[in-house]
């Protein structure tokens, strides 16, 4: 492949996020504007395409990636400092999106999902989570309360209660993600709901969702009527 400089101005993605907007650049392109050159072989933009074919074309799971991890998947053209670059823009990235949650106003499932995706996606470990709220529905305090491996999380309803009290929530929304990819409650998630919501009755604090988040979308357990 020739290089991006003998290319057409219109096709060089330095030039073409400058000509037409960053909308127009694909995944690849972008990247390539972060590691800047290639090799005497391939193009920025085919070094990259390389590296999002190892990942499976995801940036969610490039995103996870430390530098070392990055460096083991051996790409041509990808040295510790372009590893550098690219953990440091899509941890930018991550920034921005938490910075947007910051003072969360959730009405729905949606306005959930979307908040713990913030939080989640990038784990690569099962997390549970919790939300509180105020009575207006403003978050008040997230705090991510265990982590498990393939068997899945413990959550205390104890611990999950003494934080709302803590913290003069409301209500809560019980959370976690399936790095899997599936969606689907196990009969653990479904019965671990039902007994913090039966416990939270007696505090008149309210569990207003379940929410499960992986890649694929989430699942509410408000909207599918198991709570």
């Amino acid at each position: 492949m020739s290089a991006i400089k003998l290319w057409n101005e219109d096709d060089r993605p330095r030039e073409k996020l400058l000509l037409k907007g960053v909308d127009a650049l694909s995944d690849a392109e972008l990247l390539a504007i972060l590691i800047n050159n290639g090799t005497t072989e391939q193009s920025a933009v085919d070094v990259c395409r390389a590296l999002l074919h190892a990942v499976q074309g995801s940036l969610s799971t490039l995103s996870r990636l430390t530098v070392k991890e990055i460096l083991q998947l051996k790409i041509k053209g990808i040295g510790p400092a372009k590893a550098v670059a690219i953990v440091a823009a899509l941890a930018l990235a991550t920034r921005r999106e938490l910075a947007e949650h910051k003072k969360t106003h959730i009405t729905c499932s949606k306005d959930a999902a979307a908040y713990l995706k913030a939080k989640l996606q990038h784990k690569t470990n099962e997390v549970f989570a919790v939300i509180y709220m105020n009575q207006a529905n403003f978050v008040l305090h997230y705090e991510e309360l265990s982590v498990g491996g393939i068997t899945g999380t413990v959550a205390d309803p104890r611990i999950i209660l003494k934080n709302a009290l803590t913290n003069n929530a409301t209500c809560i929304i019980l959370c976690h993600n399936h790095p899997s990819g599936g969606l689907q409650p196990s009969r653990a998630d479904k019965q671990l709901t039902e007994k913090v919501k039966q416990a939270a009755l007696f505090m008149d604090i309210t569990v207003a969702d379940h929410i499960i988040v992986s890649e694929r979308g989430y699942f509410s357990f408000a909207d599918e009527g198991l709570l």
